[in-house]
This record gives structure tokens, sequence and C-alpha cells, in this order.
């Protein structure tokens, strides 16, 4: 038998990652990265840009998980990435580039913070932010498509590292 939301027995628990949502300005996306980070426990998302839409069709899609999950809006990313280097986070930018590593390659443990970075859905994340980062990673795809929705990417990233933090 399938179970639901109230009957399952998932024991709630935060890891110390934070998301970083560069740009995102798609509200059905924003309501799905608040859920993404709800369903693996994410300590922190920041929502930095001058576009971020938190109404009624973010709520749609985020499943009132924007209740739960503690998150802020920023003008930008830049202070914030600058704050998150200071106080130690191990800053991983999620992006495909030149220099970019398979994400079953990268190695985590507890004993740095976490800050997953993620760019806008049509130019990802500015070579100024990618530069600021400890490494950046992507998903390895075998389609002929070169890239996938920021909420998939991003879920798939957040099950790679809390699984080595689990």
């Amino acid at each position: 038998m399938q179970l639901d939301h109230y009957s399952s027995k998932f024991n709630p628990k935060k890891f110390p990652v934070t998301l970083v949502c560069c740009d995102v300005s798609n509200a059905p996306n924003i309501g799905s990265l608040l859920r993404v980070s709800d369903a693996f426990g994410i300590t922190k998302v920041y929502f930095c840009g001058t576009d971020i839409p938190i109404g009624r069709r973010m709520k749609k899609t985020s499943r009132s998980t924007e209740n739960s999950v503690d998150f802020e809006k920023r003008s930008s990313a830049d202070e914030l990435i600058e704050q998150l280097k200071e106080d130690n986070f191990m800053l991983i930018a999620l992006e495909i580039t030149s220099k970019s590593v398979k994400l079953n390659s990268v190695k985590v443990n507890n004993h740095r913070p976490i800050a997953l970075i993620i760019g806008s859905e049509n130019h990802g994340i500015s070579d100024e932010i990618s530069n600021k980062c400890d490494l950046t990673t992507h998903i390895e795809m075998y389609g002929t498509n070169s890239s996938m929705n920021v909420s998939h990417a991003t879920a798939i990233a957040l099950h790679h590292l809390i699984e080595q933090l689990h």
C-alpha cells in the first residue's frame, strides 16, 4: 500500500547544506526548489536577484514547503558568497563548464558546511560567481540536450551530497 505524507515514517533531519539560487526567476521553479529543499533537509535557501516571484504560482508548486523551509531573498549573491566563504563553507557550483567535474566524483564530509550554488534558467551561473567557488560540478547526461531543468538538476545534486552526509 502506498503511504501518504501523514503515514510515512520519515525522520525529519537538517543537513549542513545551504542552497544559493542566483537569478532563478520562474515561480514554479522556485516552488520546486523549496519542495526539494524540504525533502532533503536543507538548512537554508537563498534566492538572489531582483525578480524573485514569491506568490500564488510559486506556492502551488511548493505544496506549502515555503512554511517549513528557511529561505531568504537577497538582491545579489556577491556579498552572500563572500560571507559563506568567510564562514568556511565549501562552495560548489552546479554548472557544466570546461573545468567542471562529474557530480559522481564529488566527495564531501561533515567537516565543512556546503553551499550549492545554482544559476538562472537561461544563463546559469556567472563566471564571477563560479570563479569564487571551490569547485564546479556537472551532471553527466547521455541524451542530445546539454541541460536540464534547474529544479531537477538541483534535486539530483542534493541527493548526491546528502547521501554522503547521511
